[in-house]
């Protein structure tokens, strides 16, 4: 597995290679200083995830989640926070970014948020998951909305999602690569402003849409 770490700090960016590397010893980490060093790197090379600090000299925050989704929609990113706001966990996970881990988490939790985020969900750590959970709920009102702004593929992908089924078993289903079923699970907790399958899986029971026939 290659795995790209984006920290200014040598010390943190070090230890977390360096933990890395004992959760397996087939991790292949390499590290950047700037996101700007990270999107040169991501466009040579294959990464399988990116671990992202959130704050930065230069490009950081939002902005580069954002300029990292554009340029690498099948890459799942990883942002790390001294900050356990919950307003900054929402707004990068709006930006495309596929988990938060703040950097007073445990060693097992950054290995157990990678293997869940790798499976193609997003990773919300448990202190912050509640207040989450509580602000996208005050959004319940833009629920019918947000799924009706669903393209019909995810829709299709929703729809699977709900029934319990796999990225792999989704993928199989839709005929569709599974980093593209990882893709559209990603958009859709987007738009509809979830964190987790089982909060996605609730807007469409809430909001049911009728069948719709696409290309």
């Amino acid at each position: 597995m290659k795995l790209l770490i984006i920290d200014d700090h040598p010390l943190f960016r070090d230890g977390l290679a360096a933990l890395l590397g004992q959760a397996s010893p087939d991790n292949l980490v390499t590290p950047a200083t700037s996101i700007e060093d990270a999107l040169d790197l991501a466009d040579e090379q294959i990464f399988d995830a990116v671990f992202m600090d959130l704050m930065m000299p230069g490009m950081c925050g939002e902005p580069a989640v954002r300029e990292f989704t554009r340029r690498h929609p099948d890459l799942p990113i990883i942002v790390l926070s001294s900050s356990e706001n919950a307003s900054d966990v929402r707004r990068v996970l709006n930006a495309g970014a596929s988990g938060y881990i703040p950097k007073s988490a445990t060693a097992q939790t950054v290995v157990s948020a990678l293997k869940l985020v790798l499976s193609g969900n997003i990773y919300v750590p448990p202190l912050l998951l509640g207040a989450a959970a509580r602000a996208s709920e005050q959004h319940a009102p833009d629920g019918p909305r947000s799924v009706a702004q669903l393209t019909d593929r995810q829709i299709d992908v929703l729809r699977h999602l709900k029934d319990g089924l796999t990225n792999k078993e989704i993928s199989a289903h839709l005929g569709i690569a599974e980093k593209t079923v990882k893709v559209h699970i990603a958009a859709i907790f987007k738009t509809l402003n979830v964190v987790n399958r089982t909060q996605a899986a609730k807007c469409l029971h809430d909001f049911p849409i009728a069948s719709r026939k696409g290309p």
